[in-house]
């Protein structure tokens, strides 16, 4: 990208981040978020996460320095040269999900999630849930406790604890993965096409509840879920050079 000249700094409340803010609003200034070019996010991957929610409708790029734990989505935390590595970075676009969850008590819950739409058990009995896709029943019933939906960008976040598969960037596929399946035991879940609305109804939901959640949206007792992607949002994120997505997504695979 271009040399960003206004720059805006945005943190956690961590203490680290919180010391990294003000040495680099030291160094290199801060403007008002409306007037920034680029927007540095200081913190841990689930900052990242908030950045990119709150400034979704800015289309402004946002480039992550790691003061927290994993940093996948962030690069190495250094207040050298930060204007030049601004300069020299690269972009990944990607599109988030789009929750619709409908609650037993007939509410509504809408809601976006870049890494994933996931829906958990929230008694102490597996969850039943019928699972359609663009329309046609694919699972009459999975017993489990939980399912998500993710984007190639949350691939290797709860996805991939679950054992679901790590999609390269550009995959244009979502990934649908189950948490310890009971029934059908052996069904660790499918790739879909990146257009694939999926739709999961709970069965038993009275005796068996379920909480859906998004990106740290939750929603309790949900009866059904709605997850689609979501193209009209752009989230621009920048790497260092030869430290993008792709990069991160291939190397994880052979940790």
């Amino acid at each position: 990208m271009s040399s960003a000249e206004n720059i805006t700094f945005l943190a956690s409340d961590a203490p680290v981040a919180q010391e990294a803010l003000a040495k680099l609003t030291s160094a290199y200034g801060s403007v008002p978020v409306d007037e920034a070019e680029v927007i540095v996010a200081l913190g841990g991957d689930g900052f990242m996460l908030q950045t990119l929610h709150a400034t979704q409708a800015m289309d402004v790029p946002v480039y992550g320095m790691n003061c927290g734990t994993i940093g996948f989505l962030m690069n190495e935390y250094d207040e050298e040269g930060l204007r030049a590595r601004l300069s020299e970075a690269e972009e990944e676009v990607i599109n988030p999900l789009a929750m619709r969850a409908e609650t037993a008590d007939g509410e509504v819950r809408e809601a976006l999630a870049i890494n994933e739409v996931s829906l958990l058990r929230a008694g102490p009995q597996a969850a039943k849930l019928r699972i359609t896709v663009d329309g046609k029943v694919r699972m009459e019933e999975l017993v489990c406790d939980g399912a998500l939906v993710c984007t190639p960008a949350g691939s290797t976040a709860y996805n991939y604890s679950a054992h679901g598969p790590i999609l390269p960037i550009g995959a244009e596929v979502l990934a649908l993965t189950a948490m310890a399946a009971f029934r059908p035991r052996r069904w660790r879940g499918a790739l879909l096409p990146m257009t694939a609305v999926v739709r999961f109804d709970v069965l038993d939901a009275d005796k068996r509840p379920v909480m859906a959640d998004a990106d740290g949206r939750s929603a309790p007792n949900v009866v059904s879920v709605e997850v689609r992607s979501e193209p009209a949002i752009r989230h621009r994120i920048l790497f260092d050079p030869g430290h993008g997505l792709e990069e991160r997504l291939t190397r994880e695979q052979f940790i």
